[in-house]
């Protein structure tokens, strides 16, 4: 007699039915609170957007030339040294005018000057002597702004430091017309022990590119005085020249075709000593 099998851990089949069927609410339950999760989810984020100001789906476009600084107009230099005709150079300095010497750098179509010493002796009665100086600087735009606007400060500069020369007598200042887009002279009498010296300075600007002129003279051992008037004038006819060369070299078109400025716009930007000054010690 055979005893029946009996076999262990064997879920009897309804039992198995009933069981499954209460665990399928409990997976309801549980998917729902996952969708529910990300539904707040992406509210928050929604807000988060809104919070920011940015629509859905906008796009911020800033255009290239938005920050662009306008090319400078002048993009280069002529010849320090001969910037002046031989004519007006044989009026200002009769005894040098073949004889100019150019200052040293490295940029010529940022920066140059030349000056000339004239003494024309006239034996025991006396020398005339006459000190001419013509100082070029040109900026570009940058960062700082056009060239226009940081050349228009530098004039301002000039001829503030020709006003308060020290030992400076009877100053005087004047806006000189028909030169450029602005121009001023600054005369004064300078006493030295070598005699009495007239100067005038003629501060020019044309554009991006400042022209600062320098003249003197004085009457030495026994010689006669220059006037003042006479000088003034002869240096407003020759800072006049000098914007006109400026021009010329650039009268195909002056501004570059590129509009990145050059890296001597930082270098020109700070001159490294004012020429008005320099003109006395000169003298």
């Amino acid at each position: 007699m055979h005893r029946p099998v009996q076999r262990v851990g064997r879920v009897p089949r309804l039992t198995r039915i009933l069981v499954s069927a209460a665990a399928v609410p409990v997976m309801l339950v549980a998917a729902g609170c996952s969708s529910d999760s990300g539904s707040d989810s992406d509210s928050a984020s929604g807000d988060a957007n809104n919070s920011s100001g940015a629509s859905p789906g906008a796009e911020v476009s800033v255009s290239p030339s938005a920050n662009a600084v306008q090319v400078a107009a002048y993009a280069t230099l002529p010849e320090s040294c001969s910037v002046l005709t031989d004519k007006t150079l044989g009026s200002l300095v009769p005894k040098a005018a073949k004889s100019g010497k150019k200052g040293a750098t490295d940029e010529v179509s940022a920066r140059g000057n030349c000056y000339w010493t004239s003494l024309d002796s006239n034996g025991v009665k006396g020398s005339q002597y006459r000190w001419l100086n013509v100082a070029l600087l040109r900026f570009d735009s940058d960062a700082r702004g056009t060239g226009d606007a940081q050349a228009h400060t530098y004039f301002e500069k000039q001829v503030s430091g020709a006003k308060t020369v020290t030992g400076a007598k009877n100053t005087k200042s004047a806006t000189v017309s028909g030169t450029g887009d602005e121009a001023t002279s600054v005369s004064y009498d300078l006493k030295k022990k070598e005699g009495a010296f007239k100067q005038q300075t003629v501060v020019a600007r044309v554009e991006n590119v400042v022209i600062t002129l320098d003249y003197n003279g004085a009457g030495l051992a026994g010689e006669k005085t220059p006037s003042a008037a006479t000088l003034l004038k002869a240096a407003e006819k020759a800072a006049k020249e000098a914007v006109a060369s400026v021009t010329a070299a650039n009268k195909d078109g002056g501004a570059k075709s590129s509009a990145s400025p050059s890296q001597s716009a930082s270098k020109s930007a700070s001159p490294s000593a004012s020429p008005s000054k320099s003109a006395t010690k000169k003298s």
